[in-house]
């Protein structure tokens, strides 16, 4: 019998040892993980905004077209971007 051969034979078993115990461990963390947000979820619900719709804004535009523009900057800029003001311009 050829000595190499028990030597693959335990570098296999190592092999599928190592593998097995780190599913297990990542499975351990994706399960905690899910446990943590569920009872985060339960016990401190993220907190209802409340909106406050007004007829017009103090610069006389619409709230839907103030929500429209600030949508699609948001959109355009991935986020980064804020409307501080809305002016008309003339020309």
């Amino acid at each position: 019998m050829d000595p190499n051969s028990s030597d693959i034979g335990d570098a296999l078993v190592l092999l599928g040892v190592g593998m097995i115990t780190v599913f297990l461990i990542l499975a351990l963390v994706v399960i905690s993980g899910s446990i943590l947000v569920r009872i985060v979820n339960k016990y401190a619900p993220e907190p209802v905004k409340k909106l406050k719709r007004a007829s017009r804004s103090a610069s006389g535009t619409a709230p839907e077209v103030i929500a429209a523009i600030a949508a699609v900057v948001e959109t355009v800029t991935g986020g980064h971007g804020k409307v501080e003001s809305i002016k008309k311009i003339e020309h």
